[in-house]
């Protein structure tokens, strides 16, 4: 069984899927493993370049992942043209990866999940991880010693998950974490979902 987590910018996503590693549930990243795939996919790099029609590759294999975000942060075109290329890539190696995982569940981190049927047919339950905006706003700010206006940014890119935050927009997801207090608090809100899952595995 497949639990993705998905949770916008300063969320704690990333933090809740530490809890599950220590609870023995493997984890898939999907940002650093697409990092990976950059270099370890034959031609990869060659195709992106040619999509966005610039030289991205760099000495030694791989992109130049800087250059590549500047092409597509004001371009929809652009991204929906790097996603058409990418997103294949990382559910390949998903299903590769998880073949050789072992527990009553594995986990799949994402942060642009939602709205993307190509990963529909691999998901077998959802966990958002969510927060109110202004709390994710510090949060990531602390965490990245960015300003405001850099944070509010980069949370401009993740439009559905902000509506989610402030209740314009619904979220169909088996599990819901609001994670507005200290990681106890999380912790104990991840390992309720770990047991429910782990029992519905089970029966």
């Amino acid at each position: 069984m497949t639990l993705a987590v998905t949770g916008g910018i300063g969320s704690g996503k990333s933090a809740a899927c530490s809890v599950f590693r220590r609870l023995g549930i493997p984890v898939y990243d999907s940002d650093s493993r697409t990092k990976c795939l950059y270099t370890s996919v034959p031609g990869l790099a060659e195709r992106i370049s040619q999509a966005m029609g610039i030289c991205l590759t760099v000495p030694g294999g791989g992109v130049d992942r800087a250059r590549l975000a500047e092409a597509v942060f004001r371009d929809a075109g652009k991204l929906a043209l790097l996603e058409d290329i990418v997103h294949p890539e990382v559910k390949l190696d998903f299903l590769r990866w998880k073949e050789s995982s072992a527990g009553p569940f594995v986990v799949l981190e994402s942060a642009i999940i939602l709205g993307k049927p190509l990963f529909a047919d691999i998901v077998d339950r959802l966990l958002l991880v969510d927060a109110p905006v202004e709390v994710r706003m510090r949060r990531a700010m602390a965490r990245d010693g960015a300003g405001k206006e850099e944070v509010l940014r980069r949370m401009a890119r993740q439009k559905l998950l902000n509506d989610i935050s402030e209740g314009k927009s619904a979220c169909n997801a088996d599990f819901i974490i609001v994670n507005d207090g200290d990681f106890a608090d999380l912790e104990r809100k991840v390992t309720e979902v770990y047991m429910n899952l782990v029992k519905y595995k089970l029966s």
